[in-house]
């Protein structure tokens, strides 16, 4: 009889067991299921670290979802109005947590890895995103809208930006090749070489970025360095050179100094990697067009 009471015992106990273990693997189930669900939830609490980020979310449909930024973001200018939590180079690691952001974006070789790593070490989620070059510029917008669940808005944004870039790639094509000097700094002397955007665009126009073989993105050049490289063209971004006609006035032996083909450009327009590229293209390919004229060809 006992033998009989301890084995009934026994059986009543593992049946209990079975029972608890199912019911822990069908929540843990439940639990994979509602993480992978919140993953791949649209974010509603996006945060950008990168003022050309912030201008790409716009575009992309979902820049009511920002819920903070960082300085400059001033790109549309309902883009004014979103709270600052850093620059460039600091963040406010506090006020970015108390946040609860579904999403940081932040800009692969322009926000430092230090606060990439620290925002991981806090458990928010990160989205690194590169805009080396013109199509990179379409590929984070249809990113970005399917993060935030608008990509109703996005597709069609970053189709409308590709077909006028290789509209107006078609266009120029074949036109005859002039030397150009992009100056993005003025004291020390800054450019950019043949992997930065502006180069590309300077390419795409029908030019050739006379320092596009240094090694470094966004080298500084001596203005010997400029005399020698002898450039037909100089473009200047605003936000930086002032004046660049009477900055360069009295090297009358450049090419460009000679015949006046000397131009200072909307930054924003030319340098910063989104949407608005197109305009700064179209302004950077008219230009050169001036030149030739002026040059004779």
């Amino acid at each position: 009889m006992k033998a009989n009471r301890r084995a009934a015992a026994v059986g009543r106990a593992l049946k209990e067991y079975f029972k608890v273990a199912c019911l822990a693997a069908l929540l843990a189930v439940q639990v994979r299921h509602a993480d992978a669900a919140e993953a791949t939830a649209p974010a509603k609490r996006i945060v950008s670290l990168a003022p050309h980020l912030t201008e790409l979310a716009f575009a992309a449909g979902a820049g009511e979802r920002i819920v903070a930024t960082v300085a400059y973001s001033d790109h549309p200018p309902a883009a004014r109005n979103i709270p600052r939590i850093g620059d460039a180079y600091r963040v406010d690691f506090e006020r970015l947590l108390a946040l609860a952001p579904d999403v940081v974006l932040v800009w692969d070789s322009g926000t430092p890895t230090q606060t990439i790593d620290r925002i991981r070490a806090l458990k928010l989620r990160v989205l690194t995103l590169t805009t080396y070059r013109l199509a990179d510029v379409a590929n984070v917008v249809r990113t970005i809208g399917e993060v935030a669940g608008t990509a109703a808005v996005a597709s069609p944004v970053a189709a409308d930006f590709e077909r006028e870039i290789d509209s107006m790639r078609e266009q120029y094509r074949g036109r005859r090749q002039v030397r150009v000097f992009l100056q993005i700094g003025q004291r020390p002397l800054y450019t950019v070489n043949g992997a930065h955007i502006m180069s590309e665009i300077v390419t795409l126009c029908g030019g050739r970025n006379v320092f596009e073989d240094l090694p470094a993105l966004a080298p500084s050049v001596g203005v010997e360095a400029v005399l020698a490289a002898n450039p037909e063209v100089i473009i200047a971004t605003d936000d930086t050179v002032h004046d660049a006609m009477s900055e360069w006035g009295k090297w009358t032996s450049i090419d460009a100094v000679r015949v006046r083909n000397i131009y200072t450009l909307p930054s924003d327009d030319i340098a910063r990697a989104t949407t608005r590229l197109t305009v700064g293209t179209t302004t950077i390919c008219r230009a050169l067009d001036k030149a030739r004229a002026s040059l004779g060809r």
